[in-house]
């Protein structure tokens, strides 16, 4: 037992199990411990952050399952790139043309509303922020992703940011389509449709048909969206 304990090399014997705990194919090691652990401890606090900007501020209102599906898709394929791109030479503009490609995708039934579009935004800036910050703390990753909750949760509670619609009439009334009627304009869409209308805007006029389009300007009374709001009528087969 003491003859092993002398003739042991610490160097020759960190040399050889280094070699085997680096095994490689075709230049990429098999197997990196340290490296598997920080992508599962990040991948699951960025899915953990865009989960609950998703669940309880976005879904919680618009109850829209195609986006929230989108979200999450979203936020693990940018940070899953992100991450396995860390050691490559990526410039910021990188980063940035990410916000660029993907803010800019519209799908072809519907042009993306502009409330989907922002948390479409901070789920891709939240995925770039925790897959690229190798080189912050996770103190840091953690304060930044909280400053991210806390401002979309102020901003989602307050009446600062209320939801506003907007919807297009035919109009019947084209006397009261003048300046000096406008109060009565305003009491008479009111009393029609009953919506609690802050602005009209008064479009195309049709003096022939005694008709004009109303851009009507209302507060609903849940945050819904109404995907038909702007369709004045319906085609005929």
């Amino acid at each position: 037992m003491n003859l092993l304990q002398a003739d042991f090399d610490a160097d020759i014997a960190n040399e050889y199990g280094s070699q085997i705990s680096n095994m490689d194919f075709l230049g990429i090691p098999l197997f990196d411990g340290p490296n598997l652990w920080n992508l599962l401890i990040r991948f699951a606090f960025n899915l953990l952050i865009c989960w609950v900007l998703v669940q309880f501020f976005y879904y919680r209102i618009s109850h829209r399952r195609d986006y929230y599906f989108t979200y999450i898709m979203f936020s693990v394929t940018i940070f899953l790139l992100l991450f396995l791109l860390q050691n490559l030479t990526i410039e910021i503009g990188f980063a940035l043309g990410l916000f660029a490609i993907f803010g800019m995708i519209r799908y072809r039934t519907n042009t993306l509303p502009v409330r989907e579009m922002t948390y479409l935004f901070v789920i891709i800036g939240v995925s770039i922020i925790n897959g690229f910050g190798m080189s912050a703390s996770y103190v840091a990753l953690l304060v930044t992703n909280v400053l991210v909750i806390l401002v979309t949760w102020i901003l989602e509670s307050t009446h600062l940011t209320r939801t506003e619609a907007h919807k297009i009439i035919l109009y019947d009334k084209i006397a009261l389509i003048k300046p000096e009627c406008r109060q009565e304009l305003l009491a008479d869409v009111k009393a029609r449709t009953g919506l609690d209308i802050i602005n009209i805007q008064v479009g195309s006029i049709d003096f022939l048909k005694d008709t004009a389009y109303l851009k009507v300007t209302y507060i609903p009374t849940d945050k819904m969206p109404n995907d038909i709001d702007m369709v004045t009528k319906f085609k005929q087969n």
